[in-house]
């Protein structure tokens, strides 16, 4: 089968899968379902076919690229000339530096207020394409620059007061999308070259995760009429505030006789103490940076010991019968090779490779999966097809992504944790379907 015909086919099986899942399908709205493709569709196709596009994704991978050089000058002036180390190739100098480097970067486009401008705007046009509330829009958008752990920071006031279908677009987004932060860590692995992919697919997920939650838990007539009340700054008898305070503003916050507000953009990168100037500002996104890229490094050390253990008792077993070269990675391929075969990874030997790329990656996280992907040789996988499994790693989605969801917007709303609990895997299935939809797209619109 031709390629594109394949893609489009896998285009039609994510759509029909997601809808196989919905709690409510004839609540969906095909005006808001089919504006969230379409913008995931033409950013596809802007991005990889129209000469103005790839011009615009080159300069801004141009400009990740200096900084990933800039961050390098750092790194040298701690850990040594990155020629002359035995480390320079490891994951603690080629990575972890960069993320504690990006989250001072980001901390200090906060201070500044441009991070909070590129929210609103892009969060302006997401809601007025799709149609969807401003909480959800800003929620989605803040998801393309800082990922899942910071953007229920832009919209913490009115967290606790989200309905569930709400709340649902918010994870499923959180789940497809990546953090900019740890963006150019991931280019680390798998080389430069791909840098252009990565940020396609970063801007891609929103869209992509609105389509797919929009999909399989869309919103009722009550959640319309609640968030119409609240921005408008009315206060009808129908709103029920929950029983938490998360903030003094807000439809979220309980203030006693207090009114509902306008959605606003939080104007910290971190909750509290907002930084007195722009070097206070570095250092405090230095120390987060420090937390995370703590957190990532033991992190990928536990994975992939584990799935060292996990194939060392595969290949025990194995060898009883004769396979005792088989491998978690094998298995999981040989899972999810179809899938990748229909989104446009035509060879069925390379489908099954990518489909433990990203079978990986869901089990585990995509971390794992990048630098297993970035340790392939060059005949193992052809350029296309890298291109379109980098698409479907690029996101959020895997099982400890519940934990972490329910950490941080569990901790911002306490009174949601059940309901984050309820609707995890239900998020991590549609985040999954978003990371392949925009991999379907790509596949349909790379060069053959």
């Amino acid at each position: 089968m031709h390629p594109i015909l394949t893609s489009l086919l896998g285009i039609l099986a994510i759509l029909a899968i997601a809808f196989l899942l919905s709690t409510g399908k004839k609540r969906i709205k095909l005006r808001v379902v089919g504006a969230a493709f379409a913008l995931q569709a033409l950013m596809a196709l802007l991005v990889l076919r129209t000469p103005w596009g790839v011009q615009a994704i080159q300069f801004l991978s141009n400009g990740v690229i200096a900084l990933l050089d800039y961050s390098k000058v750092g790194i040298e002036a701690v850990f040594g000339s990155m020629d002359a180390n035995p480390f320079t190739n490891t994951f603690v100098i080629a990575a972890l530096p960069v993320i504690v480097f990006f989250a001072a970067i980001v901390s200090i486009l906060y201070h500044w207020g441009i991070m909070q401008r590129l929210v609103r705007w892009v969060g302006g046009a997401i809601g007025w394409i799709t149609g969807i509330s401003k909480v959800e829009a800003l929620g989605s958008a803040a998801n393309i620059f800082v990922g899942q752990s910071e953007s229920p920071l832009v919209v913490r006031p009115y967290l606790a007061a989200l309905s569930p279908s709400r709340l649902f677009t918010l994870m499923t987004v959180g789940m497809a999308g990546v953090a900019g932060t740890i963006l150019a860590a991931y280019a680390s692995f798998i080389g430069s070259e791909a840098v252009p992919f990565l940020l396609a697919a970063a801007f891609m997920s929103a869209p992509g995760g609105i389509l797919m939650a929009k999909i399989i838990m869309p919103d009722d007539e009550s959640d319309l009429a609640k968030d119409a009340a609240e921005l408008a700054g009315t206060e009808p008898d129908t709103i029920e505030l929950p029983n938490a305070r998360i903030s003094a503003e807000g439809p979220g916050a309980l203030v006693e006789g207090g009114k509902p507000h306008e959605v606003e953009v939080a104007e910290t990168f971190e909750e509290g103490h907002r930084p007195a100037n722009v070097i206070e500002a570095a250092a405090q996104g230095t120390q987060t940076g420090v937390k995370l890229a703590v957190a990532v490094g033991a992190m990928v050390m536990v994975f992939v010991a584990l799935v060292a253990l996990a194939n060392g008792i595969l290949g025990g077993v194995g060898g009883w019968f004769g396979y005792s070269d088989i491998s978690f990675q094998q298995l999981i391929g040989y899972v999810f090779a179809p899938v990748m075969y229909l989104i446009g990874i035509a060879d069925w030997e390379q489908a099954r490779i990518a489909g433990g790329l990203f079978g990986t990656k869901i089990v585990l996280n995509e971390f794992v999966a990048f630098i297993e992907l970035g340790a392939m040789t060059a005949g193992e996988l052809t350029e296309r097809s890298r291109a379109i499994i980098t698409f479907a790693l690029c996101g959020f989605a895997n099982f400890s992504s519940i934990a972490i969801q329910m950490a941080v917007t569990g901790g911002l709303a306490p009174n949601q944790r059940p309901v984050i609990a309820k609707l995890g895997l239900r998020a991590l299935a549609a985040g999954s379907l978003a990371n392949l939809m925009s991999a379907a797209l790509a596949g349909l619109f790379l060069p053959l």
